[in-house]
């Protein structure tokens, strides 16, 4: 069961991405091969002027998604990097069982865009190493039909 807050949110998810402008991205996970989450960023100067997020469809983690891109919006960067798992779950009032995990994805590819540095061109997004190493490491293979970015 979910609570009324990721309730309202999955009757109107807010913030759903790619996010024109960005500066950041970061993804836990891999998408098309089983949970993920992308984040996006604008960050001008020391501030997240907003935020975006995709993710593989589970509402729990579209909730997280949802809720982390609203939290983001508006802060700086150094209150976003104290964003953790467990404030995100107290936010939205717990998730099913199970589904903790979700809170995690949001707040790794949370941390993943912030750990990237702008491209020198200009707003453009990239793709945190996160995205493009395995837990182990070691290159992700990218699943089934989704172009490496």
């Amino acid at each position: 069961m979910f609570s009324e807050t990721v309730q309202r949110i999955l009757a109107n998810p807010s913030n759903l991405g790619p996010l024109e402008g960005a500066t950041h991205e970061g993804v836990a996970g891999v998408p098309g091969d089983g949970p993920y989450m992308r984040m996006w960023l604008v960050i001008e100067g020391e501030t997240i002027r907003s935020a975006a997020f995709k993710t593989f469809g589970c509402p729990s983690a579209t909730a997280c998604g949802s809720m982390t891109a609203r939290l983001l919006t508006g802060r700086t960067v150094e209150k976003a990097r104290l964003l953790t798992a467990a404030d995100l779950l107290l936010i939205l009032g717990g998730l099913p069982e199970g589904k903790e995990f979700c809170a995690d994805l949001a707040i790794v590819a949370v941390h993943a865009a912030l750990a990237e540095n702008p491209m020198p061109s200009g707003p453009q997004t990239q793709t945190s190493r996160v995205a493009e190493e395995g837990a182990q490491g070691e290159p992700a293979a990218h699943g089934r039909g989704e172009e490496p970015t």
